[in-house]
């Protein structure tokens, strides 16, 4: 070959490259968008869980805010009891409950809780702690295993019909709020650690499940995953001290 002719070769073949690796990165760039495309997909959560549709609306607002969903509660109840005060609609006579002070009308039960859409079931496992540890479908709170400075039973004797009470705070559940679940697989609430609470029994099986977790959960389908397995808690199926029922939930968290 003369120098002429290869003065049009070599040019010739550097376009060629410079093509075939403008493909091959174009290639890269697409795959790459893919994969970030999926990831991002996976991650946002666009809807609220059906299960939020069993809530009482007149009690609670809940809404997604970003990867959170927001759950604002006035706190007040939709059953009857004694802490509704007589003046109410919703009063209960209820002559051996131990009534403290407050009465429902009176108190502030407003709270207002931030829970993950997706409860991340990978870390450690956290211990529920005084005060609110999630909101029940009523719209009230509920409370784990322990009363102020020590253990339940020394105010079991003010606990409602539901297993509730004021003492202090908000009206909140300890135990089974049979009320709106007794016995059953009916959803109880949401946790702060973003895990739904259910009752006794499983949907699943309509029997009481006998693969739970220290937490009381376990992974099966629920009435509100049309058919998925979701991890869940119930109610456990364990008669607690000398209250004559069973705790709503101990703990510890699983989903923080």
């Amino acid at each position: 070959m003369n120098k002429k002719n290869l003065n049009k070769a070599f040019p010739f073949g550097i376009a060629l490259a410079i093509i075939s690796f403008n493909l091959i990165a174009c290639s890269t760039d697409s795959t790459d968008d893919s994969v970030i495309d999926e990831d991002s997909e996976e991650e946002t959560v666009t809807e609220l869980h059906a299960a939020y549709a069993a809530f009482n609306s007149d009690a609670t607002t809940i809404y997604l805010d970003g990867s959170e969903v927001v759950i604002e509660t006035t706190g007040l109840p939709n059953h009857e009891t004694v802490y509704w005060g007589e003046n109410s609609d919703l009063y209960r006579e209820e002559p051996d409950v131990a009534v403290t002070p407050s009465i429902m009308t009176s108190n502030n039960n407003a709270t207002t809780i931030r829970v993950d859409a997706t409860p991340d079931l990978t870390g450690n496992t956290v211990d529920t702690d005084f005060n609110t540890i999630g909101i029940a479908v009523s719209g009230s709170s509920l409370f784990n295993d322990q009363e102020g400075a020590g253990a339940l039973d020394q105010a079991a004797a003010s606990l409602d019909w539901t297993g509730a009470h004021i003492g202090p705070g908000v009206y909140h559940y300890h135990l089974e709020p049979i009320a709106f679940t007794n016995d059953d697989d009916k959803l109880v609430g949401i946790l702060l650690d973003g895990v739904f609470l259910y009752g006794r029994k499983c949907n699943s099986t309509e029997a009481y499940p006998t693969d739970l977790d220290s937490s009381g959960g376990h992974v099966s389908t629920t009435q509100y995953t049309d058919g998925a397995e979701e991890y869940h808690y119930h109610i456990i199926n364990e008669i607690y001290s000398t209250t004559g029922s069973y705790l709503a939930f101990a703990g510890p968290y699983q989903g923080y």
